[in-house]
């Protein structure tokens, strides 16, 4: 169940960085570098963040040789 939910989570914080994406590259055409260029940093961390919540979680909710399964 935990494994469900951290991927959950993970994915959710994917969907704001491809929004927040959006929002960069709506900046940008529109002629708004800065607005583009910040929500395209704002879109990195949450990426980064998103893919670490997904990485993290099967790291941590792997079954070991040696568990008790407490």
């Amino acid at each position: 169940m935990a494994r469900v939910l951290g991927v959950m989570m993970g994915l959710g914080i994917l969907v704001l960085a491809a929004l927040a994406l959006q929002d960069s590259l709506e900046g940008r055409s529109n002629g708004y570098l800065d607005i583009g260029f910040w929500w395209g940093v704002i879109s990195l961390f949450l990426t980064i963040a998103g893919l670490s919540a997904i990485v993290g979680t099967f790291i941590h909710t792997q079954k070991t040789s040696g568990s008790d399964d407490r």
